[in-house]
């Protein structure tokens, strides 16, 4: 084995505990921090919309960056219309993330930065998908269900204006909070899988878009993104209060996997989960919708004192947008409208500051074979 071969002794499979990079745009360590600020501070304090600005632009904005940055977003709430026709014929059945993602690689024809790949068409660019994804999800929702696409409004901040174009009416002072803060909390998370896939796919000097597609090609997977889509059939199967101990208890008798528990870098809870918490219960304002509230808790107890496995966040945002009447297909592709930000933030990062992303393996085929002429082979 020569000096620099690959050592079993330095494996760890699924890369659990290997430092694969650095970055300054958030950290996992004492807490969840987007750029040096709690992720609980920015719930409280500050909007998506200047979260988004914070991570793509490295700090929260002024009053004046911030109606500037808005400003942008809006005019970018516009897709071309070759990209608005395909929605049309898309099938019916077609599962809405691989619309989105569908919807990113072509619209990337037609923006006219994609090309350039410095600091400041990038942050272009980032800013343009910030605008154009809530609108690629809205209108291929409505065009699914044959209904004609609602037009953004200006005065509306992000959270609100992709409601009112999902349902063409106004939302609720209470829905734009609890649908804000949900997207703060989704919106970055270090080196997740979707996340490490921007980053390698932009480390071979490949473009943002690209970058973007292979994002969201990982968040499908329901160990990462597609989580939060399981959460209700979760609850709905452990049918209510009454049943809901006995079900998790046989579920884990039946080494079943409970979606939305347990995290690769959480071990003790994952803090966002706490904090969404409470809007998913808030939200709750039917006695139904308080039943499976109820449920939830009881398989949140089990689980802590059965397995010391604790929530994620998929676990109350499952809850909340159900609360919220929102169809489970569109979970994921708000997590990806959401998620843009961070991940724009990493192709950035690793964009100015690039070296090629290229692991080793650990060779487990075959010892050196010789090549026999094909009458000699079987």
């Amino acid at each position: 084995m020569s000096a620099d071969a690959p050592s079993p002794a330095n494996y760890s499979p699924g890369l659990e505990g290997v430092v694969a990079g650095e970055t300054a745009v958030s950290t996992v360590e004492d807490g969840l921090k987007y750029r040096g600020y709690s992720v609980g501070e920015l719930c409280e304090k500050a909007t998506f919309d200047e979260v988004a600005h914070l991570l793509l632009h490295g700090d929260l904005p002024t009053a004046k960056e911030l109606s500037a940055f808005q400003a942008r977003v809006t005019t970018a709430r516009r897709i071309p219309e070759p990209v608005k026709q395909l929605y049309p014929n898309v099938p019916k059945w077609a599962y809405p993330l691989d619309a989105l993602r569908t919807a990113v690689s072509m619209v990337s024809l037609f923006d006219p930065d994609a090309a350039d790949n410095t600091h400041e068409a990038n942050v272009r660019k980032a800013e343009r998908l910030l605008g154009q994804m809530p609108v690629m999800v809205a209108d291929q929702y409505r065009i699914s269900k044959g209904l004609q696409p609602v037009m953004a409004r200006p005065e509306l901040g992000h959270s609100a204006n992709f409601l009112y174009m999902l349902r063409g009416t106004e939302p609720t002072p209470e829905e734009v909070r609890a649908l804000d803060v949900s997207l703060i909390l989704y919106a970055e998370h270090e080196f997740n899988a979707s996340t490490f896939t921007a980053r390698v796919i932009v480390s071979t000097q490949s473009d943002l878009h690209s970058a973007i597609v292979g994002a969201i090609g990982a968040l499908k997977g329901p160990l990462h993104g597609g989580a939060n889509e399981k959460v209700m059939d979760v609850v709905r199967a452990a049918g209510g209060p009454d049943a809901a101990e006995k079900w998790t208890l046989d579920a884990l008798a039946r080494k079943e996997r409970i979606m939305g528990f347990g995290h690769r870098v959480y071990k003790a809870g994952d803090v966002r989960a706490g904090i969404l918490k409470g809007y998913a219960r808030a939200a709750a304002i039917t006695p139904d919708l308080q039943k499976w509230e109820t449920t939830a808790d009881i398989i949140e107890r089990v689980m802590g004192e059965q397995k010391k496995m604790y929530p994620n966040l998929d676990w109350p945002a499952g809850r909340l947008y159900h609360a919220m009447d929102l169809e489970i297909p569109l979970y994921t592709p708000m997590f990806a409208m959401s998620r843009i930000a961070g991940w724009a933030a990493h192709v950035i990062e690793q964009t100015d500051h690039n070296r090629l992303i290229r692991p080793r393996s650990i060779y487990t085929g075959e010892p050196t074979r010789s090549v026999k002429p094909i009458g000699e082979r079987g």
